[in-house]
């Protein structure tokens, strides 16, 4: 499944509108708060259909998971909206996530946890918002062009850090760019070890940069860490999406592909955005000079100039 999908929930005491973009969508929020009532009436139109009183429009068949062989249930659904309630615990295991991986469904999962086996989206946690009867979707993380910040764009003499997940590409430009600063960069091999490392390292100041498409699961725990710790949290989609955006690379609808990528992002070959971003990459930049690699990075895009226009989506040399 790709593109933007348009659901409308609706009964005679509440109506449901809203809009999922990608493959897994998280929607978080206290008791009371009408998560219940939304997997209530999905359920319930899974069950009786159209004597469930329940009214759901959509392109996609909605369900709600609700068979104690959660594992036979999604086998046989296909291209699907699939709705999960929060007291389902096996949405915290590897087992879920392997289902989920190759699947051409899209997910709506209720859960006030991280689920640190999924790579969901920063920009995909929502909470609900209600007016009346009437109900949305709401982000709990905004962003500006995709890109999620504590503080403004830092400059190099606010840190003396940058820490990103990325052990390869990522690290090498980095490490570049900002050796004739004074500035070190360090790998922390994950997403998951970003929290671990910060608190390592009370007392420096760091300007964290991951990637966004997957860090879903990890923006609480981290966000926590301030103010005791001092760093700024950078999520682009993910390092290969920073060049992309630098409009170094020429390709036909590439200015599309950025603007809408739900609609290039295929959910059964993607896992998340940021694994599309560095196929798609290496796809059209072979077999020329800066022909991408995530392992060894082109002496092209560490070129100062050309380096300058990738990292301006989220530094700033001066003010």
């Amino acid at each position: 499944m790709r593109g933007i999908q348009q659901i409308e929930v609706s009964n005679r005491d509440a109506k449901f509108k809203f809009d999922l973009h990608r493959n897994i969508t998280i929607v978080r929020g206290k008791s009371g708060t009408g998560k219940t009532t939304l997997f209530d009436m999905i359920s319930d139109y899974t069950r009786l259909k159209e004597k469930s009183g329940v009214n759901i429009k959509s392109k996609k068949n909605c369900v709600a998971l609700i068979d104690l062989d959660w594992q036979n249930q999604l086998r046989q659904t296909k291209d699907s909206i699939v709705f999960i309630d929060e007291g389902s615990a096996y949405i915290r295991t590897k087992e879920f996530a392997e289902a989920i991986k190759n699947s051409d469904n899209y997910y709506v999962i209720f859960s006030r946890e991280s689920l640190r086996e999924l790579p969901y989206s920063v920009e995909e946690i929502y909470e609900i918002k209600t007016s009346g009867k009437y109900h949305t979707l709401q982000k709990i993380y905004h962003s500006v062009n995709h890109i999620y910040y504590t503080d403004k764009k830092p400059k190099a003499s606010k840190f003396g850090i940058l820490l990103t997940e990325d052990s390869n590409a990522g690290l090498q430009f980095y490490e570049n760019f900002f050796k004739e600063k004074g500035i070190s960069c360090y790998s922390s091999g994950s997403n998951s070890a970003i929290f671990t490392w910060l608190k390592a390292h009370r007392g420096e100041t760091v300007f964290v940069v991951a990637d966004g498409a997957a860090f879903g699961s990890e923006i609480d725990r981290v966000l926590k860490l301030k103010p005791e710790i001092d760093f700024n949290l950078c999520l682009p989609e993910s390092f290969e999406w920073l060049i992309l955006k630098s409009d170094l690379i020429k390709e036909n609808n590439l200015a599309d592909l950025l603007a809408h990528p739900e609609d290039y992002i295929e959910s059964a070959e993607n896992f998340s955005w940021e694994i599309f971003f560095a196929k798609y990459l290496v796809q059209i930049t072979q077999h020329k000079h800066y022909a991408y690699s995530k392992s060894d990075l082109a002496n092209f895009y560490k070129i100062q100039q050309n380096a300058d226009e990738i990292i301006k989506e989220i530094y700033q040399e001066k003010n």
